[in-house]
């Protein structure tokens, strides 16, 4: 689930975040979003509507009496055509104007007029934000069901620290997905781990494998945006945490296995996966192992199988592993399916050049115990979302 194809109108009001709607028009088009931008007449004064026009691929709205928008009754059009309403930034005027019902502009208008999601990023002085009548018409605003992004916090163009930065486009994706997404995960707690782990050789050196952690932030992310309540168990990467999602940091295969059993406890659905280490160095040296001209031997022990130390009474949970295979992926994956009594198995081939580690593509296939269905390569947001609809037929299924 997401936003491409999905119709986005973009209200852009005047402070000097108003900058920021480029970039995030570019993101919203890449996504594949059809998107529509609504500009104040105080937010020409810091970006000019031919920029975001060009962007966007469509006219950008200004005036109200817009003869040729009007004719056709434009502002209904809009407002009936949206999928969602993004307002970023906006200021403490709209938010005033929307707490009290005002409609003097287009914009006001068409927030007023549409049915769809309508999603705010506040953006403006800390001590504005901080104020009672704004704070308080942010409260007005939530309570009639709109969603509020809270602004992020750092220094402002006004020289002062503190909340009142327009969040990053990531952030404001994120919400609008949500915002247009069938929450068939709300009121679920998803455990994903994702990542290696790595296993000291000496204080320098350390064994690991090729994972990135991709598969499973696009599981996080997409569960978040599904509703659902979503902590990420993350071994080391570059990654960026998903928006919402809780995240704890793990480096070893141990606390690996420590944060998934804890984690566990509260989950109901459980998604591993992490390319955990196999095995480990019987014993890690203490100080930096020196190079010698001769053979150096390497003694490995199993790790625990995390998996198989889940408990055998999991009442309605759906338990979901994954099996990176480079041969016999089917039936490596059935074995596991029937032997870590789980409910669900993402076989993929990682010999692939173009699916498993490194790449932003993935072929899976899916086994539980109705057989397999294999799954066509995609991005991986892609085959988090068809992970995540079978999870939710199986949940069904249990119900």
């Amino acid at each position: 689930m997401g936003i491409a194809g999905k119709s986005v109108v973009l209200g852009v009001s005047g402070g000097i975040a108003a900058y920021k709607s480029a970039e995030l028009v570019r993101a919203l088009v890449k996504l594949g979003a059809k998107v529509r931008v609504l500009m104040t007449r105080n937010a020409t004064e810091f970006i000019t509507p031919l920029t975001l026009q060009t962007l966007s691929g469509n006219p950008v709205g200004t005036s109200l009496f817009d003869l040729t928008q009007e004719s056709e009754i434009g502002h209904i059009n809009l407002a009936d055509s949206a999928d969602v309403i993004l307002v970023a930034p906006a200021t403490a005027n709209v938010v005033a104007k929307m707490a009290h019902g005002m409609a003097d502009d287009l914009l006001t208008t068409v927030l007023l007029a549409t049915r769809a999601p309508i999603v705010v990023a506040p953006a403006m002085n800390v001590h504005m934000f901080e104020n009672v009548a704004v704070q308080e018409n942010l409260t007005k605003i939530r309570e009639r069901g709109v969603i509020v992004v809270e602004p992020a916090v750092g220094s402002l163009a006004c020289g002062y620290e503190g909340p009142g930065r327009l969040p990053e486009p990531g952030v404001l994706l994120a919400e609008a997905a949500r915002a247009i997404s069938t929450q068939d995960l709300k009121g679920e707690k998803v455990v994903v781990s994702a990542g290696p782990n790595r296993e000291s050789l000496d204080p320098v050196r350390f064994i690991s494998n090729r994972s990135t952690g991709r598969m499973g932030y696009a599981l996080a992310r997409a569960a978040w945006i599904r509703g659902a309540d979503v902590e990420l168990i993350s071994g080391p990467t570059t990654l960026e945490t998903p928006h919402g999602v809780t995240r704890t940091d793990v480096t070893t295969a141990e606390q690996t296995r420590r944060a998934v059993l804890s984690a566990f406890k509260k989950a109901t659905v459980l998604l591993m996966a992490a390319a955990v280490a196999d095995y480990r160095p019987k014993v890690a040296a203490l100080q930096k192992l020196k190079k010698t001209d001769r053979p150096r031997r390497l003694e490995l022990v199993r790790t625990a199988d995390i998996l198989g130390e889940l408990p055998a009474r999991r009442g309605k949970r759906i338990v979901v592993g994954f099996a990176a295979e480079t041969n016999d992926m089917v039936e490596n994956a059935t074995r596991k399916l029937t032997d870590k009594r789980l409910d669900l198995v993402v076989a993929n081939d990682v010999s692939r050049s173009d699916a498993g580690f490194e790449v932003d593509t993935n072929a899976v296939t899916l086994v539980d115990a109705n057989g397999e269905e294999p799954l066509k390569l995609a991005s991986k947001d892609e085959i988090a979302d068809s992970v995540l609809d079978r999870v939710v037929r199986l949940r069904r299924s249990k119900s």
